[in-house]
């Protein structure tokens, strides 16, 4: 497919001046006459049998309005997910919990207060029974977490897997002849990628009503993808899809999280049946810990095998990902999207081997990354230790193994291709920014002097744009949400008579700009000032179908289906425009608010004659048909495949082992860029988040399940005063994916940046003998590591 330039131009974000003001709309923002509020009763243990469950207090208190058990409401069903393997969690408890903070008994009453004093009053006891935390002791059955499953293993995934699958010769054997070489260095290390708290700002809000006069709902959240949460609901309550209403507002942060339905939205949409009352419920922070999927949690060691000249003769990652209790959505195929992208940007055999395990804990689903950081970050900490065995530069080890610009596209281990990537220039644009040469003269000089000070590089590549409709046929299908198999994108385009055009689509976004890029997209196309231009979502009763907004898939996505209803609209406009000016339409050009025939700029239509003309008939063509509208579903053929290379430099403190980013530099390849301003923006956030793992965040279970980091005193993340000025650089290769050469950039800085810090970290250490540390990078762990390698 032939790509062409996507705009590039800085415009200042639109949806800005509503949200820094103050005036923005959220979920919990909703008031209604007789509005109605929830409160939950929760599993204070993480395994047990409920022995006794009385609401009789509860039920007469002033205010309560109802109070929900499971005897209610499972004539519902169990949640649904995407991919259905494992235990489906229950809308309550049923007789059992099987992690701390899981729903027993819903209240439903006048105020958010008089529903937790509810919610205090009913009386639970439990039969304790023994939790398995521990993903070793999970995954050896010891203790069985649902006795219905046959093991607690759900789920493997593995290359050979694929490699039957797809009828691909098995790279094990190149693998293990590899290990039996006299001349190879075989490096193996186990690490832990750890359990991460999405902490989005807005904690995650819904307010049903239901419309018992027309037999349908209004449903309000702060969802990530309205069109699946309306599909989900009527499913679950029997309904035709257009009885459900989803409207998206704001949406205060998602990070994947708001990507899954839960439990509660289903169970607010049935207590405001029941009532035939509006109800809201709304998350404290603390109470995320047992109602929100988390993120990460795995444990896995990655071999390496090269000779001493830095050539890789092949990697293997074995281990074992923590589900949580129950699946959601998309919770045991998180692992495939890692073996997707497990060996990189490397050209050397791989072997993938990730058993999705279940704990008594809360679920696990898609986290900004979703499955590429862990993947990535194994495959890159391993490559620096492999490189720091052999003696060579980190950085040059890379740059040896990576794909090269004549084998795109490149098929991985996996079987997909890689779409386009030019990995070596985009490692030397970052060695050109960053000044390596001299940042390592730097260190020289600053180890002289006694201090620590370290460089890390890691390189990445992500699997994004999902959109191909052969994911459906490997994992990952929307059809039990009620929505259609495949990942397509829509996006509609109108004119309206007075020159304006209204641009609706179908993602949900969370912050990422699409209000500004897709109107930048239709300027382009039309020639109409961005100021005319209103871009709406988040509505399923307006929005073509959407799928919404995650994987960084929505630019090239839904965005290339709007670019394509954009040509349409134009090659109509075309035609009226050429009719009035009485010129071909293969001279007119779109510019400046009008149309006009090329070298006669004078000889032009305004939009707003041009819109007006397009509703009258009688004054356009013969055979036209009235109005300026175009909508397209859009399919493409591959995922795209954003790639980049980052780096870190970084002083650990001699006495308290303080860890201090002294330098940044990120240089990121996401073909062809529409904001320049906004992907910046992109890569600042991923790279913070990613910085939030490498030295701060740890979701932390006690051995009984009890979460131990449940608020922002106890789960800290980085803050402003914590992150240093990022230098960004980027290469372009365009995409040929889709016609307007886009990728995506939405968690390239996530997947980049945790190792990057941990890489520079060790290497800080390294002089004392220190070859690996786990994440969080906290004082406390450096220091340690420090008084261990010094008595050793």
């Amino acid at each position: 497919m032939t790509t062409t330039s996507a705009l590039g131009g800085a415009v200042k974000r639109r949806e800005d001046p509503a949200l820094i003001r103050g005036k923005g709309r959220y979920t919990d923002d909703i008031k209604a006459v007789g509005m109605l509020h929830t409160a939950f009763v929760r599993s204070p243990i993480a395994n047990g049998v409920i022995t006794r469950l009385d609401t009789s207090e509860a039920a007469g208190m002033d205010g309560v309005h109802a109070v929900y058990t499971i005897d209610d409401v499972r004539h519902l069903g169990p949640l649904l997910a995407q991919v259905p393997i494992g235990k489906l969690r229950p809308l309550l408890a049923d007789g059992v919990v099987k992690h701390v903070g899981e729903a027993v008994a819903m209240i439903v009453a006048e105020s958010p207060s008089q529903a937790r004093d509810a919610a205090d009053a009913v009386v639970v006891d439990y039969d304790a029974n023994p939790a398995v935390i521990d993903l070793k002791q999970a995954a050896s059955d010891e203790i069985k977490v649902h006795d219905d499953l046959d093991s607690n293993i759900l789920h493997t995934w593995s290359y050979h897997g694929y490699w039957d699958a797809l009828g691909l010769e098995s790279k094990q054997p190149e693998i293990e002849a590899a290990k039996q070489r006299d001349d190879v260095v075989i490096v193996s290390q186990e690490m832990v990628n750890q359990r991460l708290v999405p902490v989005a700002i807005e904690p995650r809000s819904v307010v049903a009503e239901w419309q018992d006069g027309y037999q349908r709902f209004t449903v309000t959240s702060s969802t990530q993808v309205p069109h699946a949460l309306a599909g989900a609901i009527s499913k679950m309550f029997g309904l035709a899809a257009n009885a459900v209403h989803v409207v998206a507002p704001e949406v205060g942060g998602g990070f994947g999280a708001k990507l899954n339905v839960y439990a509660d939205e289903i169970l607010v949409c049935f207590a405001s049946k029941a009532l035939e009352r509006s109800v809201k419920w709304t998350e404290g922070r603390r109470e995320a810990s047992g109602s929100t999927i988390q993120g990460r949690g795995w444990i896995a060691t990655a071999t390496i095998v090269g000779t001493r000249d830095g050539e890789i003769l092949g990697y293997e990652l074995e281990g074992l990902a923590d589900m949580g209790a129950y699946t959601q959505n998309f919770t045991v195929a998180i692992p495939l999207l890692g073996l997707w992208v497990a060996s990189g940007q490397y050209r050397f055999p791989t072997h993938f081997n990730i058993d999705c395990v279940v704990t008594n804990t809360m679920t696990t689903d898609a986290y900004r990354g979703a499955g590429r950081p862990e993947a990535i970050y194994y495959i890159e900490r391993i490559i620096d230790m492999y490189a720091r065995e052999i003696g060579l530069d980190p950085l040059e080890v890379r740059k040896k193994n990576y794909w090269q610009p004549d084998e795109f596209p490149a098929t991985m281990g996996c079987g997909f291709a890689l779409d386009s990537g030019d990995y070596g220039r985009s490692a030397d644009t970052l060695m050109e920014e960053a000044g390596y040469a001299e940042l390592r003269a730097t260190q020289e000089k600053a180890r002289a002097e006694g201090r620590l000070v370290g460089i890390g590089v890691s390189s990445y590549v992500e699997v994004c744009g999902f959109g191909p409709a052969v994911l459906a046929e490997i994992g990952f299908s929307w059809t039990n949400y009620g929505l259609p198999a495949s990942f397509n994108g829509s996006g509609l385009v109108r004119v309206n008579p007075d020159g304006t055009a209204t641009v609706i689509i179908g993602t949900g976004p969370s912050g990422q700009g699409h209000q500004t890029t897709w109107a930048q997209i239709v300027s382009d196309g039309l020639g109409l000032p961005i100021e005319q231009i209103s871009v709406r979502h988040g509505d399923t009763a307006e929005s073509p179908m959407g799928i919404g907004t995650f994987g960084s898939r929505s630019l090239a996505v839904d965005g290339t289906a709007t670019h394509e209803a954009t040509q349409k609209v134009r090659e109509k406009a075309a035609s009226l425009a050429a009719h009035l000016l009485e010129a071909s339409e293969a001279d007119i050009v779109f510019a400046d608010g009008g149309a006009h025939v090329a070298g006669s700029p004078d000889q032009r239509v305004e939009w707003s004659a041009l819109a007006k003309a397009a509703y009258q008939a009688h004054t356009a063509p013969e055979g036209w048909e009235s109005g300026l509208e175009a909508q397209v579903t859009w399919s493409p053929g591959n995922a795209t495949w954003p790639f980049g290379t980052h780096l870190a430099m970084v002083e650990v403190d001699r006495d308290t082992g303080d860890v201090s980013i002294l330098k940044y530099v990120a240089a990121d390849d996401c073909g062809n860029v529409v904001n320049p301003m906004i992907v910046d923006g992109q890569v600042h956030g991923g790279i913070a988040q990613g910085i939030g793992q490498a030295m701060f965040e740890d979701a932390i279970y006690d051995e009984d399940g009890n979460m131990l980091t449940t608020s922002l005193m106890d789960y800290p993340i980085p803050t402003a005063g914590d992150l240093p000025s990022f230098d960004l650089t980027r290469t372009t290769t365009p995409s040929p994916v889709n016609p307007m050469g886009v990728k995506g950039i939405g968690e390239a800085g996530t997947i980049a940046s945790a190792q990057t810090l941990v890489n520079a970290v060790v290497d800080a250490l390294s002089p004392l003998g220190v070859s690996h540390l786990e994440m969080p990078l906290r004082p406390k762990r450096v220091w340690q590591a420090m008084h261990d390698a010094a008595q050793s």
